[in-house]
C-alpha cells in the first residue's frame, strides 16, 4: 500500500510533464533546397558530374573507334592480331565499366562533402529554434514521416527556421497563391 501511495504521485508528475512537451515540425528538404550552400553544392556537384561524363565519353568513343577499326579488319587479320584487338577491346570495355562505377562512388563521395556545410548550418539552426522556443524536438515531415501532428502541441518552425538561417520570408499574401473569388451574398429581406 505504501507503494502504491508513493508510485501514484509520480506516475501523475510524468503524466503532467509529459502533456506538457511542445514539438515543432518543418520540411527537412524544403529549407534545405532554399540555402545558398545548398545551390552551390549542387552546382558544384553538376560541374563535376559533367567531367566524369566528359571523361567517360571520350572512353566510350575511344572503344567504339577501334571497335570499328577490329570489324573493318577483321576478315584480313591473322588469328594472334585478332586475339590481340578482342583483348583491347575487352580491357577498353571493362575500364569504362569500372571508371563509370567508380565515378558515381567519388561522386556520391563528393555530394557528401559539398552539402555537409549547409547540413551543418541547417541542425545549428534547427537547435537554436529548438532551445530558444522551448521545443522537446522537432520533427521532420519529409516523405509523410509523420502523416499526423496534433497542432495543439506541434507547432510549423518553417519561418522560424527561414529566419534563423537569414533566408527571405515570403508572406503568404506574395506567395502567388491563388485567393478563392468572394462569392456574392444574397440579403433576403424579412417580411
Amino acid at each position: 500500500m505504501k507503494r502504491l501511495i508513493f508510485i501514484f504521485p509520480l506516475l501523475m508528475f510524468c503524466l503532467a510533464v509529459s502533456a506538457q512537451i511542445q514539438f515543432g515540425y518543418m520540411s527537412y528538404k524544403q529549407i534545405l533546397q532554399e540555402m545558398p550552400e545548398y545551390a552551390q553544392a549542387t552546382k558544384d556537384l553538376a560541374v563535376l558530374k559533367a567531367k566524369y561524363e566528359a571523361e567517360a565519353q571520350k572512353g566510350e568513343e575511344e572503344f567504339q573507334r577501334k571497335f570499328v577499326d577490329f570489324l573493318q579488319g577483321q576478315k584480313d587479320f591473322p588469328q594472334a592480331i585478332m586475339q590481340k584487338r578482342q583483348a583491347e577491346l575487352q580491357a577498353l570495355m571493362d575500364n569504362g565499366v569500372a571508371f563509370r562505377m567508380k565515378s558515381q562512388e567519388l561522386i556520391a563521395s563528393a555530394e557528401k562533402d559539398l552539402m555537409q556545410e549547409a547540413y551543418k548550418r541547417l541542425n545549428r539552426a534547427l537547435l537554436e529554434v529548438g532551445v530558444e522556443y522551448g521545443y522537446g524536438y522537432i520533427l521532420n515531415t519529409d516523405d509523410n514521416n509523420c502523416p499526423y501532428i496534433n497542432p495543439v502541441i506541434g507547432f510549423d518552425v518553417t519561418e522560424l527556421v527561414r529566419q534563423k538561417l537569414g533566408l527571405v520570408v515570403v508572406p503568404e499574401a506574395q506567395q502567388n497563391v491563388p485567393v478563392a473569388p468572394v462569392e456574392e451574398q444574397v440579403v433576403v429581406p424579412q417580411e
